[in-house]
C-alpha cells in the first residue's frame, strides 16, 4: 500500500472518531460542569487528565494519534456509576511531547506515578489499542495497583496483525504530515495540542514505536487480576492472536463445566459488526465491560431458572 492510500486509511479511522457521537474537538468545547481537569507532572511528562464522576475509579486510556474525546460516546455510561480518570497519553491531547521517545513501558509506569499524584492506591483500567498496550504494560510492571482490566482491541505481540497491516504501520513518520492536515485526526490534535507544530514529531515517534518488534507472551501469564479483552468481529488483529491472548490469560482451555466449577475469572467479548476503528465506542462495549468492572460474574443457572418458570 502506497502512502497516499494509507494516509487514507487513517483519515478514515479519524472520521470514525470523530463521528461517533460528536466531532472530536467539538467535544473539548461542552465538558461537563462537573468534570475536573488539571496537569500532573510524571517522569518529565505534563500529563492532562479529566475525573468526571463517583465511585471506584477507573482509569480510561485512548488509542494512538487520539484523545480523551475518543471516548466522549461512552463517557456518560461508564461514569454513570464510577468516578473516571482519563488521560490524555504521551504526545497526545493536551500532554505535549518532550525529547523521550514513545513507549508503552514507559507510559506504564508513567500511568502508575500519574495515580499515586492523584491519591489513587488502586483502581480498574480500561484501554484502547495504543492505549490498551499502556493498561496492559501498567497491569504488568504494577500489578499490585490494577483491580480489573479490560483490554480493547489490543494485542500482546506485533506478529498479533495481519501481515498486510505490518508495512503500512512501518510508513508512519513526519513525512505524512502535510498531507494529514486536511482529516479530522489532524483537525483534532490541532484543537487542542498545547504544541500543533510538534505533529510531525509525533508521526515519527508513533512510527518508531510501531516499527519495534514486541512480543509479551511470557508478561500475559503472570497476570492475576481478572481480565476481560475485547474485539471488533472484524478487527485488525488475527483471529487466531486473539484466541491465543485468551489462553495465555487461562481461558478457552477447557470446558467450564455443569456448575460453571472450571470456568476461567477471565473474559472474552468479540462485539459483532464493529472493527478496530469503531469499537471504542460501540454501545455494548460499556455494557459489558461495567459487569465485569463491578465484578457482576452471578448468574442464573439451568436449574435456577427451570424453577423460577414452575
Amino acid at each position: 500500500m502506497n502512502k497516499r492510500s494509507f494516509i487514507a486509511m487513517l483519515a478514515a479511522a479519524a472520521f470514525a472518531v470523530a463521528t461517533g457521537g460528536m466531532a472530536m474537538a467539538e467535544t473539548t468545547k461542552s465538558k461537563p460542569a462537573d468534570v475536573r481537569t488539571g496537569h500532573a507532572e510524571v517522569n518529565g511528562v505534563s500529563y492532562y487528565y479529566e475525573i468526571r464522576g463517583e465511585g471506584e475509579p477507573l482509569l480510561l486510556l485512548h488509542g494512538g494519534l487520539g484523545s480523551i474525546d475518543m471516548f466522549g460516546p461512552m463517557l456518560p455510561a461508564l461514569s454513570k456509576g464510577r468516578q473516571v480518570i482519563a488521560v490524555d497519553l504521551y504526545g497526545h491531547g493536551r500532554t505535549a511531547l518532550t525529547e523521550r521517545k514513545m513507549s508503552l513501558v514507559d507510559m506504564g509506569d508513567d500511568m502508575a506515578g500519574l495515580l499515586k499524584t492523584l491519591g489513587y492506591e488502586k483502581f480498574d483500567v480500561m484501554g484502547y489499542s495504543m492505549g490498551g498496550g499502556v493498561a496492559f504494560r501498567l497491569a504488568v510492571q504494577h500489578p499490585g495497583m490494577v483491580r480489573r482490566l479490560v483490554l480493547v482491541s489490543t494485542g500482546y505481540a506485533q506478529d498479533g496483525f495481519y501481515p498486510e497491516m505490518l508495512p503500512m504501520q512501518a510508513q508512519v513518520g513526519a513525512g505524512m504530515a502535510e498531507m494529514m492536515k486536511p482529516t479530522p485526526m489532524y483537525q483534532a490534535y490541532a484543537a487542542v495540542a498545547p504544541k500543533v507544530e510538534d505533529f510531525p514529531k509525533l508521526l515519527d515517534r508513533m512510527g518508531e514505536m510501531m516499527r519495534t518488534p514486541y512480543d509479551w507472551a511470557d508478561d500475559v501469564k503472570t497476570l492475576k487480576m481478572p481480565v476481560m479483552l475485547a474485539y471488533g468481529d472484524s478487527d485488525m488483529y488475527r483471529p487466531e492472536h486473539i484466541v491465543k491472548f485468551y489462553q495465555l490469560l487461562g481461558g478457552g482451555l477447557r470446558d467450564a463445566g455443569w456448575m460453571r466449577e472450571t470456568m476461567s475469572q477471565n473474559r472474552l467479548a468479540i462485539i459483532p459488526n464493529r472493527t478496530h476503528y469503531d469499537v471504542f465506542f460501540a454501545p455494548e462495549l460499556a455494557a459489558m465491560a461495567l459487569p465485569f468492572l463491578n465484578g457482576e460474574t452471578k448468574v442464573k443457572t439451568w436449574d435456577e431458572q427451570v424453577k423460577a418458570a414452575q
